[in-house]
């Protein structure tokens, strides 16, 4: 029996497999080793998870997820995970899962909308080409996270129409402090600001929130998509928010 994982910021999915059937799935929140120390990871798998899943005879732990981009990072994945299942693991970054799940054995740019971004390309077996994502200060264009980042940034300075702004705050019950205490003081930030994309989701009619989020999109592809050869090789998304 094989446990296969694909995590991004917010949620990590669980599957376990036998003999390529599908035995059973589970849903912890998101693992990131660029947000949270081996302990954090490791206490997370073992809370999260049925206490069953640690007691099967697996062969091995496929582990595919977010931040896993080196391999500093990749290695306190691994260890979080060996400390916990006693197992062979394999750690890869969630845009190899994403580009083999979007080509199978073709090539072609392979991108992440979801709390986070990235994209890549991939040439049917590895990923060739990354043009680094870096995170939600430094990058992460077209993401969840970003277009939360933008829109607080506009409620914020009163540049944001009033009705969405009085819309927002009443939804979330939050206050302008308290948006300044959950981005700059609480954990996990990004999962914050990403939760706004939802909100936003039902304001596309708007112009002001149609041009943000296309704004955002916009940005994704001049900063990233279009440094790879666009031209001639198909692009598909996959995540959250390009859902």
């Amino acid at each position: 029996m094989k446990l296969i994982a694909e995590s991004g910021s917010t949620r990590t999915e669980w599957a376990l497999v036998e003999d390529n059937r599908l035995i059973q799935r589970a849903f912890t929140e998101g693992l990131n080793p660029f947000f949270q120390t081996r302990r954090e990871i490791s206490r997370s798998v073992r809370l999260g998870l049925p206490e069953h899943f640690f007691k099967r005879k697996l062969e091995q732990v496929y582990y595919y997820g977010a931040g896993c981009t080196s391999y500093e990072k990749k290695n306190v994945l691994g260890a979080s995970l060996v400390a916990q299942f006693k197992t062979p693991i394999q750690v890869e970054s969630d845009l190899l899962a994403a580009a083999r799940g979007l080509f199978k054995c073709e090539a072609g740019i392979a991108c992440i909308l979801g709390t986070g971004s990235n994209s890549c390309f991939y040439d049917g077996k590895i990923v060739v080409k990354n043009v680094r994502a870096g995170g939600y200060i430094l990058g992460d264009e077209g993401s969840g996270a970003v277009l939360g980042k933008m829109f607080l940034s506009d409620v914020l300075k009163g540049l944001a129409p009033k009705d969405v702004t009085a819309d927002f705050f009443e939804k979330f019950r939050i206050s302008p402090n308290e948006v300044m205490e959950s981005v700059y003081n609480r954990p996990f930030p990004n999962r914050f600001l990403s939760t706004i994309s939802y909100f936003l989701a039902d304001y596309t009619n708007d112009d002001y929130v149609f041009k943000l989020i296309t704004g955002n999109l916009r940005n994704f592809f001049t900063r990233n998509v279009c440094q790879y050869d666009y031209k001639n090789y198909p692009i598909r998304f996959v995540g959250s928010l390009a859902y």
